[in-house]
């Protein structure tokens, strides 16, 4: 791990950051309050785009390593929010909104599943054998 790795990684993470906020901020207001919207959209374009970079990455020498970790662990750390996820499902469950906590884990954990096929289909798209 170099210096330069530090500095790309807090880098990515503060433009993935401002990112999720962005998302969180107009989900609500494009989607409604019913649901975590902004939480689910930033993980299924974080799970896509992870698998995208990862595919071409792996594949080729488009995606260097030191681009590489900013756009993965830098960028896309800062951008999905697990741990916010795992929080909204565990309050919807202790406020009794059971059919709302178990849909925002089925929904995210099968669409980020589908996210990241997607992804990896695109990443070969962009970069086949």
């Amino acid at each position: 791990m170099t210096p330069l790795s530090f500095v790309l990684v807090a880098l990515g993470g503060a433009i993935g950051s401002v990112l999720r906020f962005l998302v969180a901020t107009f989900a609500p207001r494009v989607f409604g309050q019913a649901f975590p919207y902004g939480t689910f959209i930033v993980n299924v374009l974080g799970c896509f785009m992870i698998v995208v970079v990862m595919t071409v990455a792996l594949q080729t020498t488009l995606i260097g390593t030191s681009f590489r970790v900013f756009l993965t662990t830098g960028v896309m750390g800062g951008f999905t929010t697990y741990s916010s996820f795992n929080y909204e499902t565990l309050a919807l469950a202790n406020e009794r909104q059971w059919v709302t906590a178990a849909m925002n884990l089925g929904f995210t954990v099968v669409t980020c599943l589908f996210a990241g096929i997607l992804g990896q289909v695109v990443g070969r798209m962009l970069v086949p054998p």
